[in-house]
């Protein structure tokens, strides 16, 4: 296939890439990354240039949800030893906001781990956007608490919040494999509830559970049909204790395929690189910023990772540039 020639019909408002053609992207050979990596970027140099926007996160409730998931180390099922703690302080949450400025974040990523926020916790997490925006203005907030109605919604925007995240995961298919507490159409309509409030809406998915490539791509294109701002796109890091333990991690080739393919896709929308992308992608990192334009820094929720200094070495080292720089 021509890859360049697919990139160019996107970006001249032609035909939109088809699901045979981003399952191909996924098929192609390592004989063709490095065409279709630069074709990737032709995409995500038109809508975003060169830069690189970082988030940080903020576990503020870990390691009590009574969900299943079993890829995930704080869900019911789940053996692994990480922190237990319930919801922190508004007054806690307001002093992360501090750190992800000094970080040069575009924006603070506020998760709990909860089925659904209660009201004390909705409470804490409206008393805390209201500081972290009358102190620090410019920067975006991210809130993660689970499943949505419209009435929490509403209130988590005017109470200043930019974006809800609630990914997918996988396909509709493939989701009953990996949790049996909720639906993957529970997770679609909460997605739905966030774009229906005039939130920007964070989703993505977890690739290298045991999915295939068809699942990969049915995954690309519901995010597509929700017209998600942002995917994080996070690949499996296998925990001990978890359902998945002991699973092969994906090479680092099938990592920047799948970033090419929500590339193409995803045209106009964040395409970020998340959780697991040291374990897996490892050397290969600096590639990952050609068809995706954003990153979390100075790890996960449960799992440290590279730091801002380093991650800041490698964008600058690989051409890029760290973009919307937050003025304390």
């Amino acid at each position: 296939m021509d890859w360049k020639a697919l990139a160019n019909r996107i970006l001249d408002g032609g035909a939109p890439i088809s699901r045979e053609e981003a399952l191909a992207v996924l098929k192609s050979s390592d004989d063709e990354l490095l065409d279709v990596l630069q074709a990737a970027y032709l995409i995500r140099r038109n809508f975003f240039g060169k830069k690189v926007s970082l988030h940080v996160l903020k576990n503020a409730k870990s390691g009590i949800c009574p969900e299943d998931c079993s890829f995930c180390s704080q869900s019911k099922s789940s053996t692994a030893a990480v922190e237990q703690y319930e919801m922190q302080s508004a007054d806690e949450i307001v002093a992360g906001a501090k750190d992800a400025i000094d970080m040069q974040a575009l924006r603070y990523c506020v998760v709990t781990s909860s089925r659904a926020p209660s009201e004390s916790e909705m409470k804490t997490i409206c008393d805390a956007a209201a500081k972290i925006k009358a102190q620090n203005p410019g920067l975006e907030l991210c809130a993660s608490m689970g499943f949505l109605t419209e009435e929490k919604a509403r209130r988590l925007k005017e109470a200043g919040v930019d974006r809800f995240n609630h990914n997918l995961e996988t396909s509709a298919k493939f989701y009953p494999s990996i949790c049996s507490t909720h639906k993957h159409e529970d997770r679609v309509a909460t997605a739905r509830t966030v774009k229906k409030v005039g939130l920007d809406l964070c989703c993505g998915g977890l690739i290298g559970m045991g999915e295939s490539l068809e699942d990969r791509v049915d995954l690309g294109m519901m995010l597509k049909e929700l017209d998600t701002d942002s995917a994080p796109i996070n690949f499996l890091d296998p925990r001990p204790g978890t359902g998945m333990e002991g699973r092969e991690r994906l090479t680092p080739n099938d990592c920047l395929r799948t970033l090419c393919m929500f590339r193409f896709i995803l045209t106009h929308a964040e395409v970020r690189i998340a959780g697991g992308r040291e374990t897996c992608l490892r050397d290969l990192q600096p590639l990952s910023l050609y068809p995706a334009n954003s990153m979390f820094t100075n790890g996960y929720l449960t799992t440290g990772g590279q730091d801002f200094a380093a991650d800041k070495q490698m964008i600058e080292d690989a051409g890029f540039e760290i973009g919307h720089l937050v003025n304390a």
